[in-house]
């Protein structure tokens, strides 16, 4: 009898033995999936939290000009471009020069292939080039709205309808294997425009207006008006032309203004005099001199940090 119930607690003695020991085990086992699923989610919510973070620093960039987030730095403060009176008048300007240094500038915006700046006694006149190193430039329309057909890259071609090689150029952009152009000013990104219209107010703070645009023929118009700078000509006498163009793309006035072109060979034929508007200052401030104005002038980057009117 003893060497039974001896027997029989030995039994029940090792199987609590066996049993604890298993629980110990499984109890291990769990506490480890809890500890890898706690480590798998620090670590997912960390990536998430830093993708956020990348995506936000894109969103407020020059890289993006569509997500339009609130607080988006290139959305805060007052509208800085297009019309601020919507009287045509204000395309009435005594003269107008050439801005390497705001063309320069202009062009460093990612999205933007080139650009052409012309300063007026009143106003400044940006023509855009556009490329595919940002997103949202355009309202809408996306690749679907794109006016440049480049397929003849793909065959060694100029003009992928045509299959022809050939092409002029003496213009800046093209209807194929091109970058950019935007027919209705409208149908660029706000965002965008702001960018713009920062950087040539705070170079140039005695603008009035800045008028954006990137039209095909109005761009390569500019372009010619460029021409004649970079070769030492006077623009002078070609203001009243240049007024109708402006007025044209910016106001609706007027009819199709004529090419540069075709006025310098009208006007070598004798066939056109030039009309230079009445000067009202002898002297007009140079390129150089706007310059040094804005070094002394803080007003827009004041502008800029305190205004909080968002625009759209």
């Amino acid at each position: 009898m003893v060497n039974y119930v001896s027997a029989m607690h030995a039994y029940f003695a090792g199987g609590n033995k066996a049993y604890t020991l298993k629980k110990r085990k499984g109890g291990i086992r769990a506490m480890r999936y809890r500890t890898t699923a706690i480590l798998l989610s620090v670590i997912i919510a960390l990536a998430a939290t830093t993708g956020c973070n990348y995506v936000r620093r894109v969103q407020d960039s020059d890289l993006d000009y569509g997500s339009r987030q609130k607080g988006d730095p290139k959305t805060i403060g007052s509208k800085m471009y297009g019309s601020t009176t919507n009287d045509p008048r204000q395309h009435d300007n005594r003269y107008f020069e050439y801005s390497r240094a705001l063309s320069s500038e202009v062009a460093k915006l990612n999205g933007v292939a080139t650009s052409v700046v012309m300063l007026t006694d009143k106003n400044a006149y940006v023509g855009l080039v556009l490329d595919w190193t940002a997103v949202g430039t355009l309202r809408s329309g996306g690749r679907a709205s794109r006016e440049q057909n480049n397929t003849g890259m793909n065959e060694g071609v100029y003009n992928a309808d045509t299959g022809s090689s050939y092409w002029d150029n003496r213009k800046m952009v093209t209807p194929y294997n091109s970058y950019f152009s935007v027919n209705d000013l409208n149908q660029i990104s706000g965002e965008l425009k702001q960018s713009v219209a920062v950087i040539v107010r705070r170079l140039a703070p005695a603008v009035e207006e800045v008028h954006i645009s990137a039209n095909m023929d109005f761009v390569n118009e500019l372009v010619e008006y460029a021409k004649e700078s970079w070769a030492g000509r006077p623009l002078e006498p070609y203001t009243e032309d240049f007024n109708r163009l402006v007025k044209y793309q910016f106001a609706g006035v007027g009819d199709v203004p004529a090419p540069l072109q075709r006025i310098k060979e009208r006007r070598a034929a004798g066939a056109d005099k030039p009309s230079i508007p009445p000067q009202e200052e002898k002297t007009r401030p140079s390129e150089a001199q706007r310059a040094a104005g804005a070094q002394r002038s803080s007003a827009p980057d004041t502008l800029i940090r305190t205004g909080q009117q968002q625009y759209k």
